[in-house]
């Protein structure tokens, strides 16, 4: 089966004997004449048209209200923690099955990540695993949750659209809201997934996105954060300006702040991209659909696909293999034959820096990481 898959990927995407990345960036468009229009204008830094028209098109993408162009996908998950009121010593919910990006942006704030688990078939935070674990752990004080066994304050809660598949977001926030949590959605990687005709990343009070070189488009680097609330929109874009007061020629600044905007030469870069966002995740789409009919009679590997009322931009296909053996011999086998495969993440519990935070049960997590390998997922030419 192994061999039959390496000449179907080798097949599907058109190379015989070169080495196939796992996902790489395509440039079909205006990504040349926008970058070098920005370079034309002199205004290469985070001041620049292509700073303004990017977080218009995001709106427009994404039907959130407002969105601010930011450095990448860690920046602005760490800002929009701060946003949503995310102090030293509280505790942060999310997943332990996630990139140590979600954890690292928790522990920028001084706060300590809570590690919940995920439903297998989402591989996102698990509703009904989070209720669970909140009865268990939670007691309000004049509003506000704690977790009664660390008496930590449980600010907020970071679910992630893992590999672009949406997770059970509105149920999600259900619980969160039955807690007064606020939910930060980490959708670094599911720009263009919908749940129920909702864009990911407009559920909670913030949405963020990465635009990394390997992520379905890309800025080279970049990120960006959404919402719906005009006060946090406002000190998000203060905020990544290192803090600097409105005035034509002084420098003021009235807090301590960042430098986490994006520069206008990635906006350009990114802007290209996006004027082809739906055409590449039809592509992805039609390829995960490849991958399902070649997967459908195999008993032993499971292709993961999206939940009902879910569309996913499937910007990682993942499979399933039945133990940590099975996935080991199958990362070895595709890698040596020149198709870059790769296993999932660590889960965030076992790294030295996050081995004493609190934790629920984390089965599900455990099961998946022994067993998820991603394959081959760039948009075919």
């Amino acid at each position: 089966m192994y061999s039959e898959l390496v000449k179907f990927i080798r097949k599907t995407f058109g190379v015989e004997k070169d080495f196939i990345p796992l996902h790489e960036p395509r440039f079909f468009g205006n990504e040349r004449k926008y970058v070098l229009d920005a370079i034309d204008s002199t205004f290469v830094s985070s001041v620049g048209a292509y700073v303004n028209k990017f977080e218009a098109m995001m709106c427009e993408i994404t039907g959130a209200k407002y969105a601010i162009a930011l450095v990448n996908g860690t920046n602005a998950l760490h800002l929009g923690l701060i946003l949503a009121g995310v102090e030293k010593e509280d505790e942060v919910l999310t997943q332990a099955l996630t990139f140590i990006a979600t954890a690292n942006a928790i522990s920028y704030c001084g706060a300590t990540p809570h590690f919940v688990d995920v439903d297998k078939e989402t591989m996102g935070l698990s509703p009904s695993l989070l209720k669970k674990h909140l009865e268990e752990i939670a007691i309000m004080k004049n509003g506000v949750c704690y977790n009664k066994n660390t008496n930590k304050k449980i600010a907020a809660c970071v679910p992630m659209h893992t590999f672009g598949l949406p997770l059970y977001i509105d149920e999600l926030i259900k619980v969160c809201n039955k807690y007064n949590i606020p939910v930060i959605e980490d959708a670094a990687e599911s720009l263009g997934s919908y749940y129920k005709e909702k864009h990911t990343g407009t559920f909670g009070l913030i949405g963020t996105y990465s635009f990394n070189g390997n992520k379905t488009v890309t800025a080279g680097g970049g990120g960006a954060l959404v919402t719906n609330d005009e006060n946090i929109a406002k000190r998000a874009k203060h905020l990544s300006t290192q803090a600097k007061m409105p005035h034509k020629w002084e420098y003021r600044h009235d807090e301590i702040a960042y430098n986490y905007r994006m520069p206008n030469l990635n906006a350009a870069l990114i802007c290209a991209q996006l004027e082809q966002l739906e055409m590449y995740v039809e592509n992805k789409r039609e390829l995960s659909d490849l991958y399902f009919e070649f997967f459908e009679n195999d008993d032993k590997i499971e292709l993961v696909r999206e939940i009902k009322d879910a569309k996913s931009n499937y910007w990682l296909n993942a499979i399933l293999l039945e133990n940590e053996k099975e996935r080991d011999a199958f990362l070895t086998f595709t890698n040596e034959k020149g198709i870059m495969t790769r296993p999932i993440w660590t889960l965030m519990n076992k790294l030295e820096m996050f081995k004493d935070a609190p934790k629920a049960d984390l089965s599900n997590c455990e099961s998946l990481e022994n067993r998820v390998v991603n394959i081959t997922s760039s948009v075919r030419i």
